[in-house]
């Protein structure tokens, strides 16, 4: 349980899974804990080319499928990564706000 301002709350819902009282401008909520580096290791991976489902999920390296999914989920939600029909399997591309997220991290400046 942590404490979050009712603005932020708002307006990271998809963060949230339970909102409890409210303390004058904040919520008591149980917060969703999306690991910045499970998104980025999904983004890294479309960053040249297309996946399938599949492929994304060998090489992504997030053993558990229940997490691969969340994350897959958080990417398309926030319009970091498409799908789209191909045949028979679904494939999922980055998109320019993705490669924006993917950007902020991989540039480094010494």
């Amino acid at each position: 349980m942590t404490y979050i301002p009712l603005e932020v709350a708002d307006q990271f819902s998809d963060f949230i899974i339970k909102r409890d009282e409210q303390v004058l401008d904040s919520v008591k909520t149980r917060a969703r804990d999306f690991s910045t580096i499970s998104i980025l290791k999904l983004l890294y991976q479309l960053r040249y080319s297309p996946m399938t489902f599949s492929d994304l999920y060998v090489k992504s390296n997030i053993r558990m499928k229940r997490s691969f999914l969340n994350y897959l989920h958080f990417c398309m939600a926030y319009s970091f990564i498409r799908k789209e029909p191909a045949g028979a399997n679904m494939v999922y591309s980055i998109t320019d706000k993705g490669r924006t997220m993917l950007d902020l991290f991989t540039q480094k400046t010494i």
